[in-house]
């Protein structure tokens, strides 16, 4: 790994651990490379939405795959300096499996000079059957002219 990639992973670690939802859902940053992440979440339950079925509720679901989707954003090769969420649209396909942990996988498609596209998906143990599928459109803050990485 180079020192620029180093430099992006450290930026995307510190992007997730600054977000105080992230940090309370206990989301894990497990893969981060040229526009692609991977970041998990246990489960836990104060973040049940149902009490009798024990299903997480669909908003920690949504939390994951949005921090999931900025964090592709951050790591494309072409490296915003920052992003923000424009539109997220989330298809739930099915309930999270009770006690398992939740994996999102975002993939930043396509960069515009001020706009990125990304697609993802969250699972449960079951990796052929997603829990929830998404698209988004982030914004794209590029870094200063002469400004250092």
């Amino acid at each position: 790994m180079d020192r620029s990639e180093e430099a992006k992973l450290r930026v995307a670690r510190q992007f997730i651990e600054a977000i105080p939802h992230a940090r309370a859902l206990g989301m894990q940053l497990d893969r981060l490379h040229d526009g692609v992440a991977e970041i998990s979440m246990p489960y836990d339950l104060r973040l049940v939405g149902d009490p009798r079925t024990g299903v997480i509720h669909g908003g920690a679901v949504s939390a994951l795959m949005d921090t999931c989707c900025g964090a592709a954003v951050m790591s494309h090769p072409e490296a915003p300096a920052g992003t923000a969420t424009i539109d997220l649209r989330i298809d739930y396909m099915r309930a999270a499996t009770p006690g398992q942990r939740i994996t999102a996988r975002a993939a930043c498609y396509h960069v515009t000079r001020t706009v990125a596209f990304v697609r993802a998906t969250a699972h449960d143990e079951d990796d052929a059957r997603p829990v929830a599928s998404a698209t988004g459109a982030f914004t794209i803050e590029r870094p200063r002219e002469g400004a250092k990485p």
